[in-house]
Order: C-alpha cells, then structure tokens, then sequence
C-alpha cells in the first residue's frame, strides 16, 4: 500500500488555493453554472435574484428590492454590473417568452433608476436603454407598450451633466413605425399608436434641451417625427371609443405642438419642411381643412419672430407647385393665408414685400392659365372640362386676392402705406411701363382682369385705414396712378378706384351714413363726425386738388356710366367736403358742380340722355348736402327752390326719379328754363359775405388737359398719329392769305398811334387783374395752352425746313392717316460739289 507523506498547510499554501478557487468560480460563472455554488457568487446577483419570485405572479419582492435599491445607493460603482445582470436576465427571459420576470425585471429597474442620481448612473443607463430597445423590437404589443412606458419615465429624469455618447435614433425608428402600427384589433392598434406617440414625446423632451443632442433636428429624423404625428392627427377617427383609452390624434397634436415650440431659429425649416411634404404625399391640398389646422398649430405654436419662416416655406412651396392643378394651388394659398393673419398681428420681418411679390406672380400665371383655358375652349376641344378649368383658376384668383387684402388689413399704417404703393406699382396703366405684369402676351382681357384683381385687393388693404394726413394715404406716386386708372373707359374699374379713394378720404366712418345717391333732407340727423382741417391737409388739397376734381368732372361724362358710378362720385364729393374742405375748397367744388351742369346742358360730346340727367341729379343732391353743412341760409333757399322746382317739372333730373328702372327721359332739356337749374349768380350772391371768396365762382372751371387721356384711353397708335396730321393739316394756314394787300387805309392805321397807350394800359389793368383773382388752375392752362401753341408752331417750321435727303429707294409722306411712297430718280437727285467726282 502506497503511503502519502501529509505537507503541512502553510500560509503561502492556503493563498494559492484561494485563488485556485476564485478561478474556478469565474470560470463556471462564465459558463452559466454558478447557481450550484451560491457562496461564491457576488452579493449584487444575490441582491437581484431574490427580488424575482417562485410564481411571477406574485410581482416585484418589495423587501428584498428594498435592500437591493439601498445597496445600490451605497455602492453606485455597482450600479452598472446591476444594470448589465438584469439585462442578461431580461433577455434570456424574452427568448424564453416568460413575461411575467420581463415585467418584474422592468419594475426594478424604473425602481433603480428613479432612486439613483449619480455620476455612476450613465452606463447603468446603457444597460436600461439595451434592455428597453429589446422590448421594443419583441412583436408581443405589451412588450412594447412596456418598454415605452419605462422610456418615459427616463424621459422624465434630469440628468445632472450632458452624454456624450448616446444616440437616439434606433427609437425615433423604432416609435414612429409604432406610430404607424396596422394591427388587426383596432384596440391594441390604439394602444401601440398611443406608445409610440409618448415614446416620440419622451425623446423630444430628452434630446432638444440637450444641446449635444442637436441632431435630432437633423432631416433624418424630422422625416420621421413630424409625419408620424401628423398622421395621428389626420386618422382622427377612434376619437370617440369607450374604455377611457387615450386619442391618439390629441395625443399627436400636444406632441406637435411641444417639439414645434420648443424648436430654435435655426431648425424652423427642418421642421415645417416634412409637413409640407406629407400634405403632398397624403393629396391633404384640397380639401384642404386639414393642412389649415395644422399650420394654424404651427403659427400658435412656435415663437413669434420665427414667424417669416413658415411664411417663406409656404411660399416656396407655393412656387414648386405652380403648374400643379389650381384647386392645389387654391388650398396652398388659402394656407397662406392663414399663416398670414396670424403672422401680421405680430412680427413678420422681412417678408412682407415678398409675400406680395409671390402671390403677384401666381396671380398673373392664374390669370395666363385661365386665358390659354379659353382660347382652347374657343378653339373646340372638351366645352365642359374647359369651363371648369376656368372657373378653378378663378377660385384661385379670389384665394389670392383674399390673401393680399387679409395680409395688407391687419399691416401697422406704415407698413400699409408701403404695401398699397408696392400694389398700386404692379397694376397695368395703358401706355405707361409695367416692369412685373407683361401686358403684351395676355391682351386687353387679361390686362383688365389683372387690373380688377388689383384693385379688389387694394380695397381690401385701404380698408380701415386711418392716415393722420391725407398727404400720408395719398401721396403723389400713388394718387398718380390712381386718377389714370380712373380715366379708363370701364365702368368696373372707375367704381374701384372711387371706392378706394373712399377708404383713404373717410377717417371718421362717415361712408355708411352717405350710401346711396339721394336728396337728404336733414343732414344734420346724419350726426357726420368731422373736426378741423389741419394745415397739412390744406397744403394737400392746394396740391393736388385740381388732380381729385379732374378725376370727378371726367368721370361723370363717361357713356357707360350707371347708377352705381353716381353714387360712389356723389360719396367722393361728400367725402372731400367732410374731410379736407375750407372756404376755398368750398368754392372749388361749387364751381365743379356748375361746370358739370353746364358740360349737360351744352352737351358737346354727345353724351346719352341718362348721363345728361345723371349728372344734373348728381348736382343737384351734392349742392343739396352743401347747402347744409356751411350752413348758409340763402345758400339752402336757392338750392330747395331748384329742387322744388325740379319736382313738379322734371323729376327726371333729381335722384330719386332717373334711377329708376322705368324713368321716362326727356328728348333733350331745356337749356331756356334758367329756374330749373343752380345759377351762378344767385350762389355768389348768397355766398357774398364774408369768409368766402365768391368772386371766384364767375370763373368757369376748367379741368387741366394732361397726358393721362392719351396714356389711359385705347386707341391704337396709327389712328392718333392720323389724328394728329388731320390737325396739324387743319392748322396750317392757307398759303393765299398770307400775303395781306397793302392800301391806305392799312398805312394810315400803321401810323396812326392814337389811342394805343389806353389799349396798352387797360390790358396790363387785365392781366394784373387776371393774376390776383383768377384760380391757379386756369393760369396753368392759359400758360400751357400757350406752350402747346409754341410746341406746335415749332413743330410746323420743323417740317417745313428740316427734311430727310432724297433717296431713290423713296420716302414716307403721311396723309390723312395713310402713308405714301415717293421714290427719286438717281438722276434728278442733287448732290453737293464735294460728293461729285
């Protein structure tokens, strides 16, 4: 028998076994066989395991999780190899599908994770992050919604100090697929939709406050937040389910608006870029209810300076889709328009012009578009489908219109002073040049549509607007333009303009009271606001007053003139007594009133009888208004006794009668009944007194002759240039009589100088006399007519001795408008010497 000598145990011995030991320990704990040793496994596991109970339906040991979270506080450097045990748990019990564990596991760790805050809790966070994106990937439902739940509750933490490390972007993936969950059971559909929905919320709370996390507002990841909770919000149809479940489409929406505002100036544009794109995917344009809901959020939601950056995107937009079809292009406008309104009530930056400038463009293209409709449709091809083309392109003119005028209304009364500058620059005036609106390439038709539409939204910009001056709601470079359009030969657009003059004149809203054309018998009953006229709004009217009453005389005489354009001329001239009127402006109206009612008797352009008697009932209700608002009792006797008068003889010529559909009109008037008619010299003598200068109602009005008639009236270039060589043909004097035949008597005369310093005298007396009382008006036109005599005089002797060298190819001579060839032999021609060789 083999007999072993016994080695004492020494220290050195003992420690070698020892780690023989610790040795053995990890390998088997590497080889996942540790349970049958439980000594020798370290206390975190211990600590761990006990919290799991012998039936997972008993739940989370509360006691033993109580040791196992005050362990985890003590010893915090733990907390990771904790985090990494319960993963490995967590995992090997998804695989083996006992969720009962799974949920414990995801108890303690919330548990865990809301009691520790430490510097230690960063990789334990990892742990919980790989543990949360494995319930998210399982295909069971509860898993995922648990693992949501358990992110939001991360969500919710404040960390201490920023990660550098950690990424979010397997769950921005991963929430908005189950954002766009198609499960079979519409309840656990809801259920998932709602998970995702608060796992995108929890990571917009954990990421854009984080500025190491900007990129969440990169474009990979906006492509997939925004869309997931726009479709929430559109699939709006589980919103009334029993149970008590959440609304994923109010969910969506508190989400939305929470990452919209909580976006920076920088990430507007990665944020309302997706929106605008899912509205096209989805065809959300028309209807387009919900793309105005959503931008309605948007504007309501984000800062209000980032404001122009929603405006610019809707219109660049706008510009992509600009062949698109127009009840598209409708509902993007319409958009616009809504974030318009709200973006004007605060700030909006420099985008103001460019809206304007934009919606102009589409305006002009709808206008094209419209017109190219009708010359097809003219042409033969599909009468139906080309009429409804038209009438959307109309639908998309008005959406633009609304918009121009909407934005312009809410501006401040500086920036709607630019505004009305900027539209009135962009509206077509025959003869003058239009740099933005082509006129050539649409024709008259488009021309007077673009015109229609301008105007329409200028009405609606001027509309409430209170200048303090009128010099401010009129300047020259706008009142210009103004009384050009109001020259041409359309009815519509000279209502327009008077009715635009209207919003600028009336400060005090006295527009209302004075609607409709009709002899009132108590203006006083009216209770007219009024107040002083200031000395801006003098030097106005000594400005450009003549302009206002020129525009008003012309306008009158106009044959397709209807009740309507009376009446908006019967307010203009109320407007201008109320607003801007002194004593001298008082005599300048009067005096317009008398020459329009001689312009109807004298009737030289041949003017329609129901203009004649329009203009005479005209006169006759603005003296009527007059007459009471000086005051002057002679004034209103005379006035009352013409109208009194007019009411048993000629009704025809007051308001109230020639407006009628069935008025009989007379043949002609009777220019020989003086007591029919407002007569100059009983107005003088009842203005006599003093504070009026009634000396000035003898001289007859005269309008200033400028060149708006020959820009603004359509007449082609070859009949003016015939009109003008029938004049200049008519003017040249007769060859014969020029040479005058000397006598005696014509010598004698020569001679004779008798008398001729009285003549001299009396016609400085007359021109002195001319030069103080005449008005200034007249002194201009004398002046001018004179300079046109000169002009003209010069132009004859031009043509007389400045002539083009004869050539033999011919030359032009015009002769009552038609143009005549004369070519020149070469031998007849005569050249200088030095050409000669």
């Amino acid at each position: 028998m083999r007999r072993y000598r016994q080695v004492p145990r020494s220290e050195a011995d003992g420690t070698f076994r020892y780690r023989r030991s610790r040795q053995r320990t990890s390998i088997l704990n590497s080889l996942g066989v540790c349970g049958c040793c439980g000594r020798c496994r370290p206390r975190y596991k211990r600590l761990v395991d006990n919290i799991f109970p012998e039936d997972p339906k008993d739940g989370l040991v509360k006691s033993d999780m109580e040791k196992l979270t005050f362990f985890a506080v003590s010893a915090p450097e733990k907390l990771d190899r904790i985090g990494e045990y319960l993963a490995e748990r967590l995992s090997r019990d998804v695989v083996r599908h006992r969720y009962g564990y799974v949920v414990i596991a995801m108890e303690a760790l919330d548990q865990l994770l809301m009691a520790c805050h430490s510097q230690s809790i960063k990789p334990f966070v990892e742990s919980f992050l790989h543990m949360v994106a494995k319930l998210l990937e399982s295909k069971e439902p509860d898993l995922q919604v648990l693992g949501t739940n358990s992110f939001v509750k991360f969500a919710n933490i404040e960390e201490d100090t920023p990660s550098y490390h950690r990424r979010y972007d397997f769950f921005v993936s991963q929430f908005s697929a189950m954002c766009h969950s198609t499960h079979e059971d519409p309840e656990t559909r809801t259920r998932i939709r709602v998970a995702g929905i608060k796992g995108l919320q929890g990571v917009v709370r954990k990421t854009v406050n984080d500025e190491l996390q900007a990129i969440i507002w990169e474009p990979q990841h906006m492509d997939k937040l925004i869309p997931s909770m726009l479709f929430n919000m559109q699939d709006n149809d589980d919103s009334d389910r029993a149970g008590g479940e959440e609304n994923p489409a109010a969910l969506a929406e508190s989400c939305f608006r929470e990452l919209l505002g909580r976006a920076a100036y920088g990430n507007m544009n990665n944020a309302v870029r997706p929106v605008l794109v899912h509205l096209d995917n989805h065809r959300l344009w028309d209807p387009n209810e919900f793309a105005v809901s959503c931008f309605r959020i948007i504007m309501y939601s984000i800062q209000a300076q980032h404001s122009h950056h929603v405006i610019q995107q809707v219109l660049n937009h706008l510009d992509t889709h600009s062949k698109n079809t127009p009840r598209v292009r409708a509902g993007i406008v319409q958009v616009l328009l809504e974030t318009v309104a709200i973006a004007a009530k605060g700030s909006v930056g420099p985008t103001v012009l460019e809206v304007f400038n934009t919606l102009l463009k589409h305006l002009r293209m709808s206008v094209d578009f419209e017109l190219g409709e009708g010359s097809r449709r003219n042409s033969g091809t599909s009468l139906s489908s080309g009429r409804v083309k038209e009438n959307e392109e109309r639908i998309v003119q008005n959406a633009i219109i609304q918009t121009i005028g909407f934005f312009g209304g809410n501006l401040p009364d500086y920036q709607r002073a630019e505004v009305m500058m900027f539209i009135m620059g962009k509206v077509p005036v025959y003869g003058t040049p239009c740099h933005t609106l082509d006129t050539v390439k649409i024709g008259h038709q488009g021309t007077k549509r673009i015109q229609t539409m301008l105007l329409s939204s200028l009405i609606m910009v001027t509309s409430g607007f209170k200048c303090k001056t009128i010099s401010a709601g009129l300047p020259a470079a706008f009142l210009e333009p103004l009384c050009s359009i109001s020259l041409m030969e359309d009815s519509e657009l000279r209502q327009l303009v008077l009715e635009i003059l209207h919003n600028i004149i009336d400060r005090h809203d006295n527009r209302a009271k004075l609607r409709g054309i009709r002899i009132i018998p108590n203006v006083a009953a009216l209770k007219i606001k009024r107040e002083k006229i200031s000395k801006q709004d003098v030097g106005f009217m000594k400005k450009h007053g003549q302009q206002l009453y020129r525009h008003i005389y012309l306008g009158c005489k106009e044959d397709d003139n209807v009740q309507k354009n009376f009446e908006l001329l019967f307010t203009a001239l109320a407007l201008l007594t109320i607003e801007l009127a002194n004593e001298e402006v008082v005599i300048d109206l009067i005096r317009l009133s008398l020459a329009l009612q001689d312009m109807a008797l004298a009737n030289e352009e041949n003017m329609p009888m129901f203009i004649r008697c329009g203009i005479m009932a005209l006169v006759a209700a603005y003296l009527n208004f007059l007459s009471q608002m000086i005051a002057n009792p002679a004034f209103c006797q005379h006035v009352s006794k013409v109208i009194e008068l007019r009411n048993m003889d000629a009704p025809y010529l007051l308001p109230e009668h020639v407006f009628r559909e069935k008025c009989v009109l007379p043949e002609s008037l009777d220019c020989e009944d003086r007591a029919m008619y407002f007569q100059t010299a009983d107005l003088a003598d009842a203005l006599s007194g003093p504070g009026y200068n009634a000396e000035r109602l003898a001289i007859p009005y005269v309008p200033q002759v400028t060149d708006e008639d020959r820009l603004t009236r359509r007449k082609s270039f070859v009949d003016t240039i015939s009109l003008q060589v029938d004049i200049l043909s008519n003017c040249l004097p007769d060859q014969s009589t020029l040479a005058e035949e000397i006598t005696f008597e014509t010598l004698k005369k020569a001679i004779d100088t008798t008398g001729l310093e009285e003549q001299e005298r009396e016609r400085r007396r007359q021109v002195m006399e001319k030069f103080q009382k005449a008005p200034f008006e007249e002194i201009a036109a004398h002046c001018e007519s004179k300079a046109n005599m000169l002009h003209d005089r010069l132009a004859q002797i031009f043509e007389l001795t400045i002539r083009p060298p004869p050539s033999p190819s011919g030359t032009v001579t015009v002769t009552s408008g038609h143009a005549q060839y004369q070519s020149v032999p070469v031998y007849e021609m005569k050249f200088p010497d030095l050409c000669v060789y």
